[in-house]
């Protein structure tokens, strides 16, 4: 059974910082990209960055500028886990972020649960 799990939500000022974990599990997922999404009230559901299970390729959503330069993605192989470091947050970041996977984005397979992700102003 494949399993993404996402952990490191919580409630933080903004200017802070968070690191979102998803830990993969039930399947090999080297052939997979590996993407963060967040889901905001009231909004649809943004694609937020990808990487190829190996980091060969990483892309973030450069139409949101208020994205730009401040989340990284980044994986371990080894512990078949991506993470989305996100720092100087805002109140805007304010979601529930979801890891996904896919062998043909932007079509995803697997999705896990979310974590929600409050900043404070």
């Amino acid at each position: 059974q494949v399993q993404l799990v996402e952990s490191g939500g919580g409630l933080v000022q903004a200017g802070g910082s968070l690191r979102l974990s998803c830990a993969a599990s039930g399947r090999t997922f080297s052939s997979y990209a590996m993407a963060w999404f967040r889901l905001a009230p009231g909004k649809e559901r943004e694609f937020v960055a990808t990487t190829t299970w190996y980091g060969g390729k990483i892309y973030y959503a450069d139409y949101l500028e208020s994205v730009k330069g401040r989340f990284t993605i980044s994986r371990d192989s080894a512990k078949n886990t991506v993470y989305l470091q996100m720092n100087s947050l805002r109140p805007g970041d304010t979601a529930v972020y979801y890891c996904a996977a896919g062998q043909k984005p932007p079509a995803y397979d697997y999705w896990g649960q979310g974590t929600q992700v409050t900043v404070s102003s």
